[in-house]
């Protein structure tokens, strides 16, 4: 468990309040409207949600998938991921009742201090080209812009411009080219 001023992180738990919280985060329409699934539609799904992609990354210690809670309830809100495979993608989603207060960036940043100290040495992270408010959240974490490719999103099926960032925790000048060598269809921008 990871605290802050305002914040509990930590990992998500099978019962029915947390379940309960995943199943609000995941349902909203203007989350997932970024994010590369579709939105749940019941606690059902939720709780298979949970079985499928959250719990297998702490039995197979692939990586964290954090909830982030607000200190007076602990009640999850949003979460914060990061796998363990060569890309260390790092990604979040927060419930829009709680947009523009920091909480990502403030989640965020204490999730990155626990990588540095877990001896980690980079993470990449990509957001759609639409989605403006991620891509500020990354600068605020210090997030380096990379490049940008374009993909054809699988299960939605459409076609997404990414921009990819990476920060380098050791210092070293290394760039995640995986994106870059699989789409034919890559470029650089001119980003400030």
């Amino acid at each position: 468990m990871l605290e802050t001023n305002r914040l509990i992180i930590r990992n998500f738990k099978d019962d029915e309040k947390d379940i309960e919280a995943l199943y609000k985060i995941m349902s909203e329409i203007e989350i997932n409207k970024y994010l590369p699934w579709f939105p749940i539609n019941n606690k059902a799904e939720a709780f298979d949600f949970y079985k499928e992609r959250i719990l297998p990354k702490y039995q197979e210690n692939n990586g964290y998938y954090f909830s982030i809670c607000l200190k007076s309830n602990n009640y999850p809100i949003g979460y914060i991921t990061v796998n363990n495979e060569k890309s260390h993608d790092f990604g979040y989603g927060l419930k829009k009742e709680f947009w523009r207060q920091e909480i990502t960036t403030e989640a965020a940043r204490k999730v990155i201090e626990f990588l540095i100290q877990a001896d980690w040495k980079y993470i990449t992270a990509t957001h759609d080209i639409n989605n403006v408010a991620s891509g500020k959240v990354l600068k605020k974490l210090g997030m380096k812009y990379k490049y940008t490719y374009k993909e054809q999103w699988q299960p939605k099926d459409i076609l997404v411009t990414f921009r990819m960032y990476q920060l380098n925790f050791d210092g070293k000048n290394r760039v995640y080219e995986e994106y870059w060598n699989m789409y034919d269809d890559h470029f650089v921008e001119n980003i400030n």
